[in-house]
């Protein structure tokens, strides 16, 4: 192997569950990997990633070395890595996940609810040059139906200040953006775009309804894409896998 695919791989080991080799949705203008990580501090019922936010066990962990070998096989193919969930924010291996795929020379861009705070600004301060997509639901009132009674208003008034306060202080880190779901208007849209420290636009998803599955009431589809996750390295439950059957 030559010496660009040899990485230091990161003591704390990030919960990768799936791997998308290549999006052209995930980052508007550029080609890119999205490495999607599992749980959710929320329970948004509009939810597209729903049993990897939820029952992430459903999806078999990939070795976190396999899938950093691959991508940097790959980078120059690539314009970034995007790292979403779930809530990438839960998992204790993101900041040296983060940090190891900007050894591999990708920009990164990590998809937040925004309701960890000092994750994101530990993520900040360890690579500098993350960007950060943060979901802002709606109006604060709104939160508690939009996120399935997982955040109050109050809570989310606080934790999404201190990323506009991060955000004012490194503007260039940060973009903020919000999916039109059932039950939000013209005049929700506008409230939350009020939030935002000056400067910054509020960019507007289009919802798309998901389809429906017998055995659950969510698709477990990207949220920007409407497509399932690809695995770009398999998991030990695949007969592929060295350690499989």
């Amino acid at each position: 192997m030559d010496n660009e695919t040899q990485q230091d791989i990161p003591a704390e080991k990030a919960r990768i569950r799936a791997v998308t080799p290549l999006s052209l949705c995930d980052w508007p203008g550029r080609s890119v990997s999205v490495v999607y990580l599992g749980g959710c501090n929320l329970r948004c019922p509009t939810c597209h990633n729903a049993t990897l936010a939820f029952t992430p066990s459903l999806h078999p962990r990939l070795d976190t070395d396999a899938v950093l070998r691959a991508l940097a096989a790959r980078k120059r193919w690539l314009d970034g890595v995007v790292v979403c969930g779930g809530e990438p924010t839960l998992d204790p291996g993101l900041p040296a996940l983060v940090d190891a795929l900007h050894g591999l020379g990708l920009p990164v861009k990590v998809d937040t609810n925004g309701m960890l705070p000092e994750v994101v600004a530990a993520v900040r301060e360890r690579s500098p040059g993350t960007l950060f997509a943060v979901d802002v639901k709606g109006p604060w009132e709104k939160y508690p139906v939009l996120t399935g009674g997982a955040a109050t208003p109050a809570q989310a008034r606080e934790r999404l200040g201190s990323i506009f306060a991060l955000a004012w202080a490194s503007p260039q880190s940060f973009l903020f953006r919000i999916t039109l779901v059932p039950g939000l208007g013209p005049e929700d849209v506008q409230t939350a775009r009020e939030y935002l420290p000056s400067g910054f636009t509020l960019r507007e998803q289009p919802y798309v309804q998901p389809a429906r599955r017998e055995e659950s009431p969510y698709a477990p589809a990207d949220t920007e894409t409407r497509r399932l996750p690809g695995n770009l390295v398999p998991g030990t439950d695949r007969p592929s896998h060295t350690e499989g059957p």
